[in-house]
C-alpha cells in the first residue's frame, strides 16, 4: 500500500510528459474521479503572470527564459568575455521565476490532494509528490496530435525528438525516487481511461504515513 513521506492527509500526484501526451485530459479525468484538485501549472503561470515570455517549442509561457547572449554593462555592449556572466544571470533569473511558481504552490502542496499537470518536473521539490506519472505516446500518434495543434518545423521536430529520447522520463527519474515514478502509455482514449482507472485505484489505496 502506498504511503506518504509527510504528514499530509491526501496524496500529491505529478502528471508530466511531452506536449501532446494527454497530461491535461488525464489530470482532469483523474481529478473528477478522485475529487483531488487539478493544478495546471501552465494556467497558473499565465494567470499569476509568473512567466518570462512565450516558449514556441512547447507552446506555453516559460518559467526559465534564457537571457539574450548580448548584454549591456555601463552603456557598453559586448558579447566577448561575458559568457560566464550571462550564464550566471540566466541562472539567477531561472531560479527566481521557478521559486515564484513554487511559492505559489507551496501551501496547497503541503496540504495535499493535488494533481499537478506540467511538461517539466525537475524544479519542483522532491518532497511534494507521492506519485510521479510520465505519459508516453507513440511517435506517429504524437506527430498527428501536435500537427493538429499547428506545430510545424523545428517546433514539431523538437517535441517528437523529446519523446523519442524519453527526456521527461529521464528527468523524472533523476529528480524523484525511482520507486514513485511510473511511465504510462497514452496513445488512445482507451489508454487514458485505463490510466485514470489505475491511478484512481492508487489514490484510493494510498494512506498517510504514521507520524
Amino acid at each position: 500500500m502506498a504511503r506518504s513521506s509527510s504528514g499530509r492527509k491526501k496524496p500529491n500526484v505529478l502528471v508530466t510528459g511531452t506536449p501532446g501526451t494527454g497530461k491535461t485530459t488525464t489530470s482532469s479525468f483523474l481529478a473528477e474521479a478522485t475529487q483531488l484538485r487539478h493544478v495546471n501549472v501552465g494556467d497558473l503561470v499565465r494567470d499569476k503572470n509568473l512567466h518570462d515570455g512565450w516558449d514556441e517549442q512547447f507552446a506555453c509561457h516559460v518559467i526559465n527564459e534564457d537571457l539574450d547572449p548580448l548584454i549591456q554593462i555601463d552603456g557598453v555592449s559586448s558579447d566577448l568575455g561575458l559568457h560566464h556572466l550571462v550564464s550566471l544571470i540566466s541562472g539567477i533569473i531561472m531560479g527566481a521565476l521557478q521559486k515564484h511558481v513554487c511559492d505559489e504552490l507551496e501551501d496547497m502542496m503541503e496540504e495535499g490532494g493535488n494533481i499537478v499537470d506540467y511538461h517539466g518536473c525537475d524544479f519542483f521539490p522532491e518532497r511534494w509528490f507521492d506519485h510521479v506519472v510520465v505519459l508516453q505516446t507513440e511517435n506517429s500518434v504524437l506527430y498527428d496530435r501536435l500537427s493538429k495543434r499547428g506545430y510545424t518545423g523545428a517546433k514539431l521536430t523538437n517535441n517528437i525528438e523529446c519523446e523519442i529520447f524519453q527526456v521527461l522520463l529521464e528527468e523524472a527519474k533523476d529528480s524523484y525516487p525511482e520507486d514513485i515514478v511510473v511511465a504510462l502509455r497514452s496513445d488512445t482514449i482507451d489508454d487514458i481511461n485505463g490510466n485514470v482507472a489505475t491511478l484512481t485505484d492508487w489514490v484510493r489505496n494510498w494512506c498517510p504515513k504514521p507520524e
